[in-house]
């Protein structure tokens, strides 16, 4: 009877499968994390690149985060502001028709431009992202705490 030892040829199918094993393993274990230096000891100068560069893509990530959100307030103001632009461009031609007008016509625009005025100031009140008013600030208050104690914006 011949042993698996003693048969060349059942030796080199063993080492043959055993190198196909391996191989199949490090297959497998690429598939499964979906890197091809899953970890520190298939190649640990490609290993540490990669997890710094991955950490690298989180902090990047976070960043873009933050600026979307600050796009997004600066947006919620600057249509806030232009918004209040054209109500000032409205209250200027108001002004200007006042010019030489009668008092009676004088009083009607003026009717007119308090009108305007409150559009103004609920344009700024509506100036609102996560719960902080970009535009609307209270006048009275000095060092954070209003004067009289209670918040009126102006």
């Amino acid at each position: 009877m011949a042993s698996i030892n003693t048969n060349r040829s059942a030796m080199t199918a063993l080492q043959t499968l055993f190198a196909t094993n391996k191989a199949l393993e490090t297959v497998q274990s690429r598939i499964s994390t979906g890197f091809r230096v899953g970890e520190a000891k298939d190649n640990a100068a490609y290993w540490s690149i990669a997890t710094t560069m991955r950490s690298d893509n989180k902090v990047l990530s976070t960043v873009q985060d933050t600026l979307g959100l600050g796009a997004s307030r600066i947006d919620t103001a600057y249509t806030s502001m232009e918004s209040a632009i054209g109500l000032v461009d409205e209250i200027k031609q108001k002004v200007l028709a006042a010019i030489g007008m009668s008092e009676d016509n004088k009083q009607r625009i003026q009717s007119e431009i308090g009108a305007f005025q409150d559009q103004l100031r609920f344009s700024a009140m509506s100036a609102t992202f996560s719960g902080v008013n970009w535009l609307s600030v209270n006048s009275l208050e000095a060092n954070g705490h209003a004067a009289d104690g209670e918040h009126n914006p102006v």
